[in-house]
């Protein structure tokens, strides 16, 4: 594994999706995506020790939700951060400790400096950056 960290970015609106994607690119950040929970399960299992850092919608389609995601995810990674997205409010759950929520609709700012920050980590040490 390089130095390049990498994210996954699970969206379900595809716009978004890409322009995350996109961003995060030109930033120097490897992406992995899905745009559901359950693609996001899959990608877990295949690759899930190359991922740095997970972005997860909170309510996607199906029976997986980002809560699950980020469960499955923080089960490879339990040091590692989670950034949580959602246009409602935080709901029944809180994101775990060092994790990041971002309000719906996102800024093309806020997505830069995401980005930037998940630029600035290195595979070896993405929490430090985080906290």
């Amino acid at each position: 594994m390089t130095s390049r960290p990498h994210v996954m970015i699970v969206e379900d609106n595809y716009l978004l999706l890409d322009a995350l994607t996109a961003v995060c690119e030109q930033h120097g950040v490897g992406v992995v995506a899905a745009s559901s929970g359950e693609a996001a399960l899959t990608l877990l299992r295949q690759r899930g020790a190359a991922i740095d850092w997970l972005l997860t919608d909170i309510s996607l389609p199906g029976l997986v939700d980002g809560w699950s995601v980020a469960q499955a995810y923080r089960a490879i990674h339990p040091d590692r951060p989670v950034i949580y997205a959602s246009a409602g409010e935080r709901r029944e759950r809180s994101p775990v400790s060092r994790s990041l929520f971002l309000q719906k609709p996102l800024r093309t700012r806020e997505i830069v400096e995401i980005a930037q920050m998940m630029a600035q980590t290195t595979a070896r040490a993405p929490m430090e950056a985080a906290g």
